[in-house]
């Protein structure tokens, strides 16, 4: 699992009715005060736009990005799986409504509390005519599982995985992990064609590259720094899908050319990574703002230089961050503040015990008042910090500039000094590889989110050996917390373990919560049919998409 804009995540799961909440914000002019009267945007929220009424030849998709490969054990942005998610089938399936269905494997079940065994579908086929075979899949999961690749870190609890019959596969863990399935709808589930990347080599996933997948759909052209073009494939083997759409042209801009190439009419729909880009078509005749739930949280991610190696520093800028104020300024209202680093779309079991925890949690005021920047100048005299410089990285885009700029007015309101350090858009996300990066600066902002619809699938890294722990946080009983929860295939057992992390997350400010943004798609009144949630990620959402009138 990885951020958004730039190593891509694995697919955002999560539930409906827990994320529909109100989203507000202060008026954009002005963004900071506590007296400033909420502004509401309104837009449909659901799992699903309205079912497409016939068919369609060809439509133009807009990209944040142009895809970087087709290889997802290489990398996977948020364009690479877009794509993805129409051309390559995983042995489990997201569903639109978020819940987890059965792809390649046609059932899958724990006989014991370290052996998963996958029953393979004997009927599918790649897009080259060859039956996909039980063997082709557990390459395919070596393959994710190997040192260096990806989705490694999916197998983690993996000891061994073997065909056991002509048809099944068994996995066996170091323990019972909770969430493994979930991580099968991911790119980790994935099935390759194993002779076809094999004849591919090093070419494999760029341009020009065949495919080695099975999906509804396979890519017809990649013209680089121009578009992809992905083709209804009419010999797929599921059946019960019957993809609409002919064809689907990709195309690539930033934020304020996909926003002109939607308005001219020259694409028809775009799944946008800034939910503040869609304020300007919520009144729109011609284009309609759909969301959906996600996982999806904007976070201040903290490093290991400075006083932000006290957690006391850390509480006392996130009780002094203006929430309203960035979910206005940057978001247009259409984010929502939030006191987690992750979205209400994890909650996907034992909800109600998810959303009382939440409603307990403090720290992340949504405005800052009076006795709450009270509180943070104690903290900030406490931790004898007063007058220290803090360092914030931004990458230019309006949604960090508008988060950086909050946090420098934050740090200054408690007795801190803070600057902006601009690191180019494309250097910004080796934040997450590169130390020597990290060590110019405090914090940066990022939207991140998770491949499950468990939040244990991000409190994970809070431990001590976690590859995105950047050394803020270490403790021995968070660990063994998460081992153990990792453990609890009971729901409720596993949900309190998680909501125990969540606090001991929270109470040490690891990361700062800024605001959770929902799926937010922007799409032609003369199309629909495709996934307002998050699942466009992993799940073949053209296949759906279809003309608004007959």
């Amino acid at each position: 699992m990885k951020n958004t804009l730039h190593t891509g995540a694995r697919a955002a799961l999560g539930l409906t009715a827990v994320a529909a909440l109100a989203l507000t914000g202060c008026s954009a002019s002005d963004p900071g005060g506590a007296s400033a009267k909420p502004a509401q945007m309104e837009a449909p929220f659901g799992d699903m736009t309205p079912a497409a009424a016939g068919p369609v030849d060809s439509v133009t998709w807009m990209l944040g990005s142009e895809p970087t490969t087709m290889d997802a054990d290489i990398d996977a942005t948020t364009a690479d799986d877009t794509v993805l998610a129409n051309v390559c089938d995983r042995l489990m399936q997201v569903q639109p409504d978020l819940t987890l269905g059965n792809g390649i494997a046609s059932r899958a079940e724990w006989v014991d509390d370290t052996h998963v065994v996958f029953t393979i579908r004997q009927d599918a086929t790649f897009h080259d005519g060859s039956p996909i075979t039980t063997g082709d899949v557990l390459w395919s999961m070596e393959r994710h599982a190997a040192e260096g690749a990806a989705e490694s870190d999916e197998y983690q609890n993996v000891v061994s995985m073997e065909q056991t019959g002509d048809d099944q596969i068994t996995v066996t863990t170091t323990q019972p992990d909770a969430i493994f399935l979930q991580a099968m709808a991911g790119d980790g589930g994935i099935v390759w064609n194993p002779r076809v990347i094999e004849a591919e080599g090093d070419d494999f996933g760029g341009p020009g590259s065949a495919s080695a997948c099975s999906g509804p759909y396979r890519i017809d052209s990649w013209e680089p720094g121009s578009q992809l073009t992905i083709e209804k494939f009419d010999e797929y083997w599921n059946t019960e899908i019957d993809a609409r759409a002919e064809q689907v042209v990709f195309r690539w801009a930033d934020e304020s050319a996909i926003a002109n190439s939607l308005t001219a009419g020259e694409a028809q729909g775009a799944y946008l990574e800034n939910a503040g880009s869609a304020a300007a078509f919520v009144q729109s005749s011609d284009v309609t703002v759909f969301q959906g739930p996600s996982t999806n949280a904007w976070v201040l991610e903290t490093t290991d230089r400075g006083i932000l190696t006290d957690p006391d520093v850390r509480r006392a800028l996130s009780l002094a961050l203006d929430r309203e104020g960035i979910a206005t300024a940057a978001f247009g209202g259409l984010a929502q503040p939030w006191k987690t680093p992750v979205g209400a779309g994890a909650w996907g079991y034992e909800v109600e015990a998810f959303e009382a925890a939440f409603a307990e949690l403090d720290g992340a005021p949504a405005t800052p008042s009076a006795d709450d920047i009270a509180q943070a100048e104690q903290l900030i005299t406490d931790a004898d910090a007063a007058g220290e410089q803090l360092v914030v990285a931004s990458n230019g885009s309006s949604s960090h500039n508008v988060i950086a700029n909050a946090l420098v007015a934050a740090a200054k309101s408690i007795g801190l000094e803070a600057e902006i350090l601009v690191v180019p858009q494309a250097q910004y996300g080796d934040f997450y590889s590169d130390a020597d990066l990290r060590g110019q600066a405090d914090l940066w902002p990022d939207e991140y989110y998770i491949s499950k619809n468990d939040p244990l699938g991000f409190y994970k890294n809070g431990k001590s050996d976690a590859s995105v722990n950047f050394g803020v946080f270490q403790d021995p009983e968070y660990d063994r917390i998460v081992d153990e929860a990792y453990a609890a295939t009971d729901d409720a057992e596993r949900a309190e373990l998680t909501i125990d992390l969540q606090q001991r997350w929270v109470d040490n400010a690891v990361w700062i919560p800024v605001v959770a943004t929902p799926a937010t798609l922007v799409m032609s009144n003369a199309v629909t049919g495709v996934p307002s949630s998050a699942a466009f990620i992993y799940y073949p959402w053209a296949a759906e998409l279809g003309t608004a009138e007959g």
